[in-house]
């Protein structure tokens, strides 16, 4: 990885990536068939190698050259009422996550995942007075050598 080579001996290097998520309070089994499609794992399409999977940067991190290696995990949550920018943020994950998923589920799913994420719908979810959800953030570093 070039990029270590910019980073003063003793320097830290980090990664942080959006590692999971429970958007759809009240649809665990909808929600788990959204994150198994190939559109919610882009770019990890069959045929991927796993080591190039963010879960393994560890190992990209350690390949580098770089020590004393980390990883940490953080939650974030959203809760109603939520202002605009939540929102509008978690509008556009609906979109980013499952917006092309349609060709891989069953009719009735992607109806209800319409239903539920399309924000001119009269179910909207992010409309419910007691919305909640989390999504976590997995933080990878490691110092260059000295």
């Amino acid at each position: 990885m070039s990029w270590v080579r910019v980073v003063k001996p003793g320097g830290t290097v980090a990664l942080l990536f959006w590692s999971s998520q429970k958007l759809l309070p009240g649809y665990p089994l909808l929600e788990s068939r959204l994150n198994a499609t190939c559109a919610a794992n882009f770019p990890y399409t069959e045929g991927t190698e796993p080591e190039t999977h963010i879960m393994r940067a560890l190992g990209w991190l350690r390949a580098a050259g770089l020590q004393e290696l980390k990883a940490l995990t953080f939650a974030a949550n959203a809760e109603a009422p939520l202002d605009a920018t939540i929102r509008e943020a978690l509008t556009a994950s609906f979109q980013m996550f499952w917006g092309k998923a349609g060709s891989e589920l069953d009719p009735d799913d992607w109806k209800e995942f319409q239903r539920l994420c399309n924000p001119n719908s009269s179910d909207f979810i992010l409309n419910l007075p007691d919305y909640y959800s989390f999504v976590t953030y997995t933080l990878f570093f490691g110092r260059t050598p000295v």
